[in-house]
C-alpha cells in the first residue's frame, strides 16, 4: 500500500536531512516531495496547497534555528497529512429507536455489492442486525451476488424480479418488509451502477434519495483509479450531498493519490477503506495511521486491533505459559506463523511494524511469504519429536529434514540454532502484552529467523549455481576437512 508515495517521499525528506540546513535546500527537497505527490496521482491543485503550507511553517526561523530541524520538517509534513485526510467521523449514526436507512452508490466494478457485505457482516459483529437490499437491477448478476454474499455473512437479502419492478420501488418494498420482519436495525441499499457517472444514473440516485430518505449516502470508490476516482466522489457529492466516502483495493494501490485528495476536493471524509476481497477486510479510515505509513513510521494501532481479532483468546494463553515455562516446541513457532497469516498478506503485516517496512523497501526481492513457507516446510518435514525436541536433529537428521523440505541442511542446522537462541526472548515475551510482543517482532526479524538480508544474499548465491556445482561444493568441502584431519595426524 502507497509503496511509491512512500519511497519518493522518504526520498525527497531525505536530502532535506543532509548537511547543514538553508531556506534554499528546504524549498528543493519539498519540491521533490511536491513531484512524488504528482506521480502519485495525488490532484494538483491538493499538492500545491499541500507543499505551500508545509513549505510556510519549514523555512520559518523557529524551524532552521533548533536543534534537529529535518525532524521538525517530517513533522509538519506529518501534521499536515494528517490535516489534508481528516478528521474523519466513521459513526454511522444507526438510530437508538427504529431503523436506519445507508444507501450505498458507486461506479461498476468498484467493489459497491461486496462493500455492502463487509459492512453488513461489521455491524453483524457489532450486534446490530442489518439487512440487504438487492437495489441495483442493471445487472442481475448483481442481484445473485448479493444473495451469495448475504449466506456467506448470515444477513437477510430483500430482491425482486428485474423485469417486473423499479429501483425505487425494491427499496419500498424492502422497508416494508422489513418493518415486518420486527429484529432489522439497519437497511443497506446497493444502487446500481454505471460504467461513467452519467444523468440517467444521478435521476435515479436522486429519486431514491427525495423519496426513501436514507440517513446516510455513502460512496464506493476504487483507490486504484487515482484522479477518477476523485472526480466520481466529486459528481456524486454535488447530487446526493455525501455523507462518507468507502475506498476499496487500497491494498492494491501503490500510489495513494486518491486517498490523499478525495477529502481536500469534495470535503467528504473517506470513513473505511477495504483492503482485501475477504468479507472482513473492512477497516475504518485513520489519517494519523495512514500519514504515519506514508511517512515509513509502521502503524501498530491497526496491527495490534488486527491481532486482537484473529488470534484465539485461549491458544494465546496456552502459548503464553509454555513460553514463560521454557516448553515453547517448533510445533507452536509454526503454529503462531498461522495465526499470523489470518491477519492477512505478511508484506502488509510488515509494513505495519517500523523499522521493518523500510527493510523491505530496500529488499525489494525479499519475499517474507517465501522465507515463512521455507521454514514451515522445514518444520513439517521433522517428526513430531524432533520438533519437540531439537537437540535430537543430528548430521543424518538433518541430510533428511533437507531433502524432505527442498532444503540444504545447513538451513535445518540454521533454523534450530536460531529458534534455540531465541528461548530466552520467548520467555521474556510471555510476560509482555500483545503491543509489547509486536515490538519485539522487530528484533526477532532484525536478527533472528528471519534475517532477510543472510537470507537473501544465500538465496542470490545459490540461484548462480546450479544444483551440479552446489554438490561439487560440499565434495570440495569434504576432501578439506579430510586433508585438514590428516594433516592434524602427522603434526601429532
Amino acid at each position: 500500500m502507497f509503496e511509491a508515495i512512500t519511497d519518493s517521499i522518504r526520498g525527497a525528506l531525505s536530502l532535506i536531512d543532509r548537511g547543514r540546513l538553508t531556506e534554499a535546500n528546504i524549498r528543493d527537497g519539498l519540491r521533490q516531495v511536491r513531484q512524488a505527490l504528482l506521480e502519485a496521482d495525488v490532484n494538483y491543485e491538493v499538492a500545491q496547497d499541500f507543499i505551500s503550507r508545509v513549505t510556510e511553517q519549514a523555512v520559518g526561523e523557529q524551524v532552521l534555528k533548533s536543534l534537529r530541524p529535518s525532524e521538525q520538517i517530517i513533522g509538519i509534513v506529518y501534521q499536515e497529512l494528517v490535516n489534508l485526510m481528516g478528521p474523519v467521523d466513521h459513526s454511522l449514526q444507526i438510530k437508538r429507536d427504529g431503523m436506519s436507512i445507508l444507501m450505498m452508490c458507486g461506479l461498476q466494478g468498484s467493489g459497491k455489492t461486496t462493500t455492502c457485505g463487509k459492512l453488513a457482516k461489521m455491524l453483524r459483529e457489532q450486534g446490530v442486525q442489518p439487512m440487504l437490499v438487492a437495489a441495483d437491477l442493471q445487472l442481475p448478476a448483481a442481484i445473485e451476488q448479493l444473495k451469495i454474499i448475504g449466506e456467506q455473512v448470515g444477513v437477510p437479502v430483500y430482491s425482486e424480479d428485474p423485469a417486473k419492478s423499479s429501483p425505487l420501488q425494491v427499496c419500498r418494498n424492502a422497508v416494508a418488509d422489513a418493518k415486518k420482519r420486527g429484529n432489522i436495525k439497519v437497511i443497506i441499499l446497493d444502487t446500481a451502477g454505471r460504467l461513467h457517472v452519467d444523468d440517467e444514473l444521478m435521476r435515479e440516485l436522486e429519486l431514491i434519495d427525495s423519496k426513501i430518505g436514507p440517513d446516510q449516502a455513502l460512496l464506493v470508490c476504487d483507490s486504484m483509479t487515482g484522479q477518477d476516482a476523485v472526480r466520481s466522489a466529486k459528481a456524486f457529492n454535488e447530487a446526493l450531498e455525501l455523507d462518507g466516502v468507502i475506498l476499496t483495493k487500497l491494498d492494491g494501490d501503490t500510489r495513494g493519490g486518491a486517498a490523499l485528495s478525495v477529502k481536500a476536493v469534495t470535503g467528504v471524509p473517506i470513513k473505511f477503506i477495504g483492503v482485501g476481497e475477504q468479507l472482513d477486510r473492512l477497516e475504518e479510515f485513520h489519517p494519523e495511521r495512514m500519514a504515519s505509513r506514508i511517512l515509513g513510521g509502521g502503524d501498530l494501532a491497526t496491527l495490534l486491533e488486527k491481532a486482537q481479532r484473529e488470534f484465539d483468546a485461549d491458544d494465546m494463553m496456552r502459548q503464553q505459559e509454555l513460553m514463560r515455562k521454557g516448553k515453547f516446541t517448533l510445533e507452536d513457532f509454526r503454529d503462531q506463523f498461522k495465526q499470523i497469516r489470518r491477519m492477512g498478506p505478511m508484506k502488509q503485516i510488515m509494513s505495519m511494524i517500523p523499522g521493518l517496512g523500510g527493510m523491505l523497501d530496500t529488499n525489494p526481492d525479499i519475499d517474507p511469504e517465501q522465507e515463512i513457507n521455507r521454514i514451515e516446510a522445514m518444520i513439517n518435514s521433522m517428526t513430531p519429536d524432533e520438533r519437540r525436541n531439537p537437540d535430537k536433529i543430528d548430521r543424518s537428521r538433518r541430510n533428511r529434514i533437507a531433502g524432505g523440505s527442498g532444503t540444504e541442511p545447513s538451513d535445518v542446522h540454521q533454523l534450530i540454532k536460531q529458534f534455540q537462541g531465541m528461548s530466552g526472548m520467548m520467555q521474556q515475551m510471555a510476560g509482555m502484552g500483545l503491543k509489547d510482543r509486536l515490538r519485539a517482532v522487530r528484533e526477532l526479524a532484525d536478527g533472528g529467523l528471519m534475517d532477510p538480508n543472510a537470507q537473501f544474499a544465500k538465496d542470490k548465491q545459490r540461484s548462480k549455481r546450479g544444483p551440479l556445482d552446489s554438490a561439487k561444493a560440499r565434495e570440495k568441502k569434504k576432501k578439506q576437512r579430510k586433508d585438514s584431519r590428516k594433516a592434524r595426524k602427522r603434526n601429532r
